[in-house]
């Protein structure tokens, strides 16, 4: 048995975790995967994170390329993320043939392609494990153990902040902006929280299961995504009263046309599992032709579980190499399929508008969803204002998106309407 060296670039909150776990289990990875693991040098922009961590000066540098250029070093890890220096510090470590573990969703959702070529081209592994789900194990499931199936969907709530939000919202009737507040205050939210809250985080995230699931290269581009600002605790409460939850769904399904991606706040049952997935957490329900129904559950974020995944890759890794059977699973796109444009969407749908309350609206505002071909399920008149006000709530039977898109905005011109206020999407799982 060989020492497998491993060079860690990002000493942030993943990366810390990632020292926590090695210094504290180092002994028994030998005795549970019989590979020693040793952290042999840190990068990062700022020496007084290493000092707080305990790093001696010796291990630590502030450029990664001293990482990169060290042959002693097997594997290194990569947790600074985004898609600029990391890119280039993932693709020159490849290039020097050494491993490499990362927990970079924009990476690998933008630019895998060229990320898993780089590896094989160099007959070394690139590991990701953590770039979806956190410490839920996932993408190792569906490239191994799942692989004896066609998946056939995959539905994931894989952003925290969002699930907090709304599980709060449900909870206790606050409105968005207390909610975001909260989950600042809370650390679970950004000072810029746009990437969570406009469903960016989760079009990344279903883009990188969705190439792996498909077998077929799906990009972030790819994936029509939609946030939750426009969600109320009335919304929340009217979606109840007819037995459905609101959460934040990254879909990817199989269809015979091609793929159907997309992120967006969905009505789903309130007894289907994913309903009941509360706070921060996070779950990935996966379907496939032979195993049927399953479901990933646990902590989508955090240092601890984040590394956790992390460190999981890296004894992976390290087995590979002490075996001689690096780029042992590698890219499996091969197939090429279309992506649907989501106007070719059908299903039913949920529409809360503000209207004026005047004779004949109702009327109106059906002849146009009818004059569109969208049949309407069931409208209520949720309540009335003292400003001559009133709140209707309409859930369609199942219709084309570009049907109900066309009828609202016609909808949107009449004069007795106020404004659109929500407009959401059924999913029957």
């Amino acid at each position: 048995m060989r020492t497998i060296n491993v060079g860690l670039v990002g000493l942030g909150t993943v990366g810390s975790g990632v020292v926590d776990i090695i210094g504290r289990h180092r002994q028994h990875f030998l005795t549970r995967a019989g590979v020693d693991i040793a952290l042999v040098k840190c990068a990062d922009r700022d020496p007084a994170r290493a000092a707080a961590l305990g790093i001696e000066p010796e291990r630590f540098t502030t450029d990664a390329a001293d990482i990169i250029g060290d042959p002693s070093i097997d594997v290194v890890i990569e947790l600074i993320g985004g898609t600029g220096v990391a890119r280039d510090i993932v693709l020159d470590a490849l290039a020097a043939g050494k491993t490499v573990v990362t927990a970079n969703k924009a990476l690998m959702a933008t630019h895998g392609q060229e990320v898993m070529d780089a590896a094989a081209a160099n007959g070394v592994d690139i590991w990701f494990e953590a770039a979806v789900g956190g410490g839920i194990p996932i993408i190792g499931p569906l490239k191994r153990s799942l692989a004896s199936n066609e998946i056939q969907a995959v539905y994931g709530i894989v952003n925290g902040t969002t699930n907090y939000m709304l599980t709060r919202m449900a909870a206790d009737g606050l409105d968005y902006a207390t909610a975001l507040a909260e989950a600042q205050e809370r650390g679970f939210a950004e000072a810029d929280p746009t990437a969570d809250v406009d469903g960016l985080d989760a079009a990344a995230k279903i883009a990188i299961l969705a190439s792996i699931a498909f077998n077929s290269r799906v990009v972030f581009a790819d994936v029509p995504a939609e946030g939750i600002r426009s969600i109320t605790p009335d919304d929340i409460a009217y979606a109840r009263e007819t037995g459905y939850e609101i959460k934040l769904v990254a879909i990817g399904k199989r269809t015979g046309s091609g793929l159907d991606l997309r992120v967006h706040p969905t009505m789903i049952r309130a007894d289907h599992p994913l309903a009941k997935v509360s706070g921060v957490y996070n779950a990935i329900y996966v379907i496939g032709d032979s195993v049927g129904e399953t479901m990933f559950f646990g902590e989508g974020a955090g240092s601890l579980p984040a590394a956790s995944a992390v460190v999981g890759d890296l004894i992976e890794a390290a087995r590979h190499i002490q075996r001689g059977c690096a780029g042992l699973v590698g890219c499996t796109c091969a197939e090429s399929l279309p992506v649907r444009d989501i106007a070719d969407l059908e299903t039913s749908y949920y529409v809360r508008l503000h209207v004026r309350d005047e004779p004949g609206v109702l009327a109106a505002i059906a002849g146009i969803f009818g004059d569109a071909g969208v049949s309407v399920a069931s409208v209520i008149q949720k309540r009335a204002d003292e400003g001559g006000g009133a709140e209707i709530v309409w859930i369609t039977h199942r219709a084309a998106e570009r049907d109900v898109r066309s009828a609202l905005n016609l909808i949107e011109a009449l004069e007795v309407v106020v404004a659109i206020g929500s407009v959401l999407r059924v999913e029957e799982l």
